[in-house]
């Protein structure tokens, strides 16, 4: 029962560090990415649908973006959606494809960018808190109804805080080469 209580707890934390991971994809950096749109929704036939359903991407420059919509009649509601995101995208649309120019980061902008993945890194970092936390408590459940000695206990407690612990390190070094591509002009 405490392997069992280890490795869920184990798995939902690497959850939170993909999560964490994608989070950091979609914070823009000097260069265009695809990753970068990965939270637009894009309002097709009534639905609101992801943009990467219905459009390729392509990347010919370092600043430069290439949209190209499945289905061309898609083409102004991916543009409007684009507009009205919080990527700072300023889409230009010449008929079959749009083309999005990365403009070039002030500092100040680059210190914003920096402050928001510190956010979304303590946010990883919370969620992986409140894993151990509710794995803590199940751990002690099982001590306190007599299915595992208190010495058992102990240790996979230990093993549990190893584990956050190491969790916690993955958020900070992602968090860290985040901050250095950020700062990189």
């Amino acid at each position: 029962m405490i392997e069992e209580t280890l490795f869920e707890a184990e798995e939902k934390m690497g959850k939170a560090i993909e999560v964490a991971k994608e989070d950091f994809s979609t914070i823009r950096t000097g260069r265009a990415h695809p990753a970068m749109f990965s939270k637009v929704l894009v309002e097709y036939y009534g639905a609101p649908t992801p943009l990467q359903q219905l459009a390729s991407f392509a990347v010919p420059e370092a600043r430069t973006l290439l949209i190209t919509p499945f289905d061309k009649t898609s083409l102004h509601e991916i543009e409007r959606a684009l507009s009205s995101s919080d990527v700072g995208a300023n889409p230009s649309n010449d008929g079959n494809v749009i083309r999005i120019m990365m403009p070039e980061l002030s500092a100040e902008r680059r210190r914003e960018y920096v402050k928001l993945a510190r956010t979304k890194g303590e946010d990883a970092k919370v969620s992986v808190r409140n894993i151990r936390r509710k794995a803590k408590e199940s751990l002690d459940k099982l001590v306190k109804d007599g299915d595992a000695g208190e010495d058992e206990g102990s240790r996979a407690e230990k093993e549990l805080d190893a584990l956050t612990k190491a969790h916690t390190d993955n958020v900070d070094e992602l968090l860290k080469r985040k901050e250095a591509e950020l700062l990189e002009v």
